[in-house]
């Protein structure tokens, strides 16, 4: 390392028009404060595909105050300051906008700031009181809203993040580059918020800023990298810390037994439901469980046959196991986070890439919706349009009295009405996203790339297009194969059934002359289960506890002979069994495949976030 002061990099993308004057300023601006042979200015030039490198090459040959760093591909201006960085000799590392934007009177202050040592990282602001600031409102609002997300979800004290003047001391960017995993426009944040979570000295301080050219703010660049860059970042920093494995399982724990305490007092009497249970023949209710556990390696082998179609090799536990610590993932997180951890797991064991690990998904659950469909989703439609939904809304109100909460009085009729039509309205939705996931199948079309593109001209949205276009591309692939389709359909009726039958041994096991299995009680569980999963298509709860019973009791008591707490009980028992079998079943895939349930959810976020290819202003 030489005696260098300060080492200033330039991020340069494209610049070939501008790159020239602003270094001959910056060396100007440098050379009225700090000694001769003290300093550098470095551009950093990402990957360009104009003059820019010739440029920077000639200033670089001419004056040995300058050098050149060349990518040859685009790093990101996060990851080419990054890269930068670590290359020059200053113990005082700078950067600012090459558009200068910002007053550069403001630069000795900026580097003397850290050069002093009082502070460890200093940032301008354009968002200060005092600040002297003209810019388009557009920006405005962006930077704003921006900002104040950081603050109210990362617990920053800066006005303003993003603003593209730094500094930075040489030792806190070693202490910090470890930690910081953005390579795009949010990496300067990501620093921010950091140093102060670190304890480190951060000045900020007002400066004059004049926007120069044309606004890089993007509607698809802000809203997929703004937002999934600060989720993941809270996610990272407040919330992993705390997630230990004990934690998630008794938080998920705590939130069944809430659910189902809420559910059952609510609607129906606490003793009959108990009573209900406490006659149900355990030995059945055992073989339930053992019934249910044969559906698993059917959704294994349907899962390998989904990723072999895809181009990626598998064996059927391998996948039986993976899908077990995914839907255990499920049942303790809410928003089915653990969709997320299977795509982790097979990317991490089987190098199957995001977007196509996140498409075998989306398969398995086009053809779980179309086993359902075919088992009840057109009878449910059908009844609503017909009214046959009030012959269940009137057994219900005749049978379960009206409900007092808040001091509002709801009628149990009119809420089951109204479930039924949500269930209704999920299941034709489902038809309807089945049917044009099939129409397409066969069709070579850039309708993606179009319609992504039509909200904007940044080489962002072409990134974001080709995510989405391969992640159509891998459903239809499957979808399209009539050998492929015919065996994860066949496999996926059978998975159902399996389910269904799972019921039946439910059913069984409570005493009885409702519960016998008739034929009517038969088509009643397949009814039943299948209104039951279209409910938990929406992740309101983890494992859609109380969604699941709500839509199960529905069915079973307005078609059938069985009384309201009976039928509870029995969806209770039913999606109690499921979830034990699943939860065993995830723990030993968990012990067996060597998989922490937290750190799978937790590294699953990288799958969530769409890095930037371009570098904004705002």
């Amino acid at each position: 390392m030489s005696d260098l002061a300060v080492s200033v990099v330039l991020p340069a993308y494209n610049e070939e028009a501008t790159i020239e004057g602003t270094v001959e300023v910056t060396l100007e601006t440098l050379a009225t404060f700090l000694p001769a042979g003290s300093f550098e200015v470095i551009v950093a030039e990402d990957g360009c595909d104009d003059r820019t490198p010739e440029i920077a090459s000639r200033m670089a040959g001419e004056d040995d105050r300058v050098r050149h760093i060349h990518s040859d591909e685009r790093l990101g201006r996060g990851g080419a300051l990054e890269y930068a960085f670590e290359r020059a000799e200053g113990e005082t590392l700078v950067y600012f906008d090459t558009d200068l934007a910002t007053d550069m009177k403001h630069l000795e202050e900026l580097v003397e700031s850290v050069r002093s040592g009082e502070y460890d990282v200093a940032t301008g602001s354009r968002w200060m009181p005092e600040n002297t600031v003209e810019r388009p409102k557009k920006r405005a609002v962006s930077s704003l809203g921006y900002n104040t997300l950081v603050r109210l979800f990362l617990r920053s004290d800066m006005q303003d993040h993003q603003c593209g003047f730094k500094a930075i001391s040489r030792e806190t960017f070693d202490a910090l580059r470890g930690d910081v995993e953005d390579e795009h426009w949010f990496w300067d944040t990501e620093v921010l918020v950091l140093a102060q979570r670190r304890g480190y000295r951060v000045r900020e301080f007002p400066v004059d800023w004049e926007p120069k050219g044309d606004t890089k703010v993007d509607l698809v660049r802000d809203v997929f990298g703004m937002g999934s860059q600060i989720l993941r970042t809270w996610w990272q920093l407040s919330v992993s810390p705390r997630l230990s494995q004990r934690v998630s399982m008794a938080a998920g724990s705590v939130l069944v037994m809430l659910a189902l305490a809420v559910a059952v007092s609510v609607v129906f009497d606490l003793n009959a439901v108990f009573d209900a249970m406490s006659g149900a023949d355990l030995g059945l209710v055992a073989l339930s469980g053992v019934v249910y556990l044969f559906s698993w390696p059917l959704r294994g082998l349907r899962y390998r046959d989904i990723l072999d179609r895809l181009g990626y090799s598998g064996d059927t536990w391998f996948m039986t196991g993976a899908i077990f610590i995914s839907q255990t993932g499920n049942l303790v997180f809410p928003a089915r986070l653990g969709d997320g951890v299977r795509a982790y797991i097979v990317k991490a064991r089987r190098d199957v890439p995001y977007p196509s690990g996140f498409a075998s998904l989306a398969i398995e659950r086009v053809f779980d919706l179309l086993a359902i469909t075919v088992l009840a989703g057109t009878v449910l439609v059908g009844l609503v349009l017909t009214g046959g939904t009030e012959q269940i809304a009137e057994a219900i109100a005749a049978e379960v009295p009206p409900v007092s909460i808040g001091g509002e009085t709801i009628d149990p009729g009119a809420a089951a009405r109204t479930a039924l039509q949500v269930a209704a309205f999920v299941g034709g939705t489902a038809v309807l996203a089945v049917t044009a996931i099939l129409l397409s199948a066969r069709r070579d079309s850039d309708y993606v790339h179009r319609v992504v593109t039509a909200v904007s001209n940044d080489s962002y949205a072409d990134y974001v297009a080709g995510v989405i276009e391969q992640f159509v591309g891998d459903v239809q692939t499957v979808i399209s194969d009539r050998g492929a389709f015919a065996r994860v359909g066949v496999g996926s009726l059978v998975i159902w059934v399996v389910d269904v039958v799972t019921a039946l041994v439910v059913f069984a096991a409570f005493p009885g002359e409702a519960t016998t299995l008739t034929p009517a009680l038969v088509a009643a569980a397949f009814f039943a289960v299948s209104v039951g999963n279209l409910a938990k298509v929406l992740p309101l709860s983890p494992g859609g506890i109380g969604l699941y019973e709500g839509a199960f009791t529905l069915i079973v008591f307005g078609f059938t002979g069985v009384a309201a707490p009976v039928a509870f009980a029995i969806s209770i028992v039913d999606h109690v069994v499921k979830n034990a079998v699943t939860i065993l079943g995830g723990l030993v895939s968990m012990a067996w495949l060597n998989v922490s349930l937290t750190t799978a959810v937790e590294e699953s976020r990288e799958a969530s976030e769409v890095e930037a290819t371009a570098p904004p202003e705002d």
